[in-house]
């Protein structure tokens, strides 16, 4: 009976093992490379908002609390 059981857990493992279950090689690159690329194309995406981020407000005019700041620092000055 023990005899039995082991055979059978065998046959079962090695399904398991050599099955359609066990993703291939060529998957796990295939997946390596798509989770690669999206990564990749995800941080592009955000350095691309960074740097318009940044474009935006380098190109906008200053605000009226900056040139009142302005105005109050340079005013005192003789």
């Amino acid at each position: 009976m023990l005899r039995l059981a082991h055979g059978a857990l065998a046959r079962i493992g090695s399904r398991i093992l050599e099955g359609d279950n066990m993703p291939t090689a060529k998957k796990l690159a295939n997946i390596g490379y798509k989770t690669f690329s999206s990564s990749m194309m995800l941080l592009t995406v955000y350095g691309d908002y960074l740097c318009s981020a940044r474009a935006y407000h380098y190109f906008q005019p200053p605000s009226s609390q900056c040139q009142a700041a302005e105005e109050q620092n340079t005013s005192g000055v003789l």
